[in-house]
């Protein structure tokens, strides 16, 4: 991943050229203002986003299941109207 430092002028009047560029180009903006950092730009990666989230729910899941809070497939089934 390249990374670029711009200012928050060239920023704001370029926003949709540069968030092209980061998602396609895999460029990582840092964003200045008055040579401090403000914030950074990064392209998203979308497997990572999704295995960070699954893994959240199954930590959820697997806490519930210690602590007994489980259905059985019948109680799932009349929750559901089926």
């Amino acid at each position: 991943m390249v990374t670029k430092i711009i200012g928050i002028k060239k920023f704001r009047e370029n926003v949709t050229s540069l968030w092209h560029d980061a998602a396609h180009k895999n460029v990582r903006y840092v964003v200045m203002r008055h040579n401090k950092p403000l914030f950074e730009a990064n392209p998203i990666n979308e497997e990572e986003l999704l295995i960070a989230t699954f893994a959240k729910d199954i930590k959820t899941a697997r806490a519930q299941a210690k602590a007994g809070k489980v259905y059985s497939h019948d109680e799932a089934r009349k929750k559901l109207g089926l």
